[in-house]
């Protein structure tokens, strides 16, 4: 295992702290004019997302944690599970809930998903930052009414609800982005 120090930490570095991989969600290198100098840090615990801001001596040593990726295909959910299918051997393995994430909400069957890992125990699931889903159910628009940034709400296939400009219509296919929850357009089919 590589070792690193806390002069080394970059946004995005993962490290291992009292047994657990955290990674760094912001830094500062501070050199005030008096002592010595110290690393601001903002990290994020990556099993529980719990982000803590402590600061380290610069030469501080910390184990460097192996975040493994890999591409699986969301099959379905029962009771609970969450099935992903590894496009290569074809296995199954289902996943709870909580390592889904909010973008999830926005993820139909059959979609390739990034799976995130620490020695073999899946801590979270990447999708993809934007999805084309179909609006299953949301009020007609008023004829006439034109009023700019005017959003009502619309029910997605997947069930999640977003706010939507007045023209859209039930069946229409919109793209959301699954980071933010918003609405982008009309798909271009």
């Amino acid at each position: 295992m590589a070792t690193i120090t806390a002069g080394d930490f970059r946004k995005g570095v993962t490290f291992e702290m009292d047994g657990k991989v955290m990674t760094v969600v912001d830094f500062q290198h501070v050199k005030p004019g008096k002592g010595a100098a110290f690393v601001r840090t903002k990290y994020r615990n990556v099993m529980t997302g719990a982000v803590r801001e402590e600061a380290f001596n610069p030469s501080a040593k910390f184990e460097q944690a192996t975040v493994e990726r890999k591409s699986a295909e969301y099959s379905y959910n029962d009771d609970g599970l969450y099935y992903f299918m590894d496009p290569e051997t074809y296995d199954m393995f289902p996943l709870n809930e909580d390592v889904l994430g909010d973008g999830f909400k926005f993820i139909t069957e059959n979609t390739m998903c990034t799976l995130l890992s620490f020695k073999g125990s899946v801590f979270s699931v990447e999708v993809p930052n934007f999805m084309d889903l179909t609006v299953t159910a949301t009020e007609p628009g008023v004829k006439g009414d034109t009023a700019t940034n005017v959003t009502k709400p619309a029910t997605l296939e997947t069930g999640a609800v977003i706010q939507v400009p007045l023209f859209i219509s039930e069946g229409e296919k919109i793209t959301v982005d699954t980071r933010t929850g918003e609405y982008l357009g009309r798909c271009k089919e």
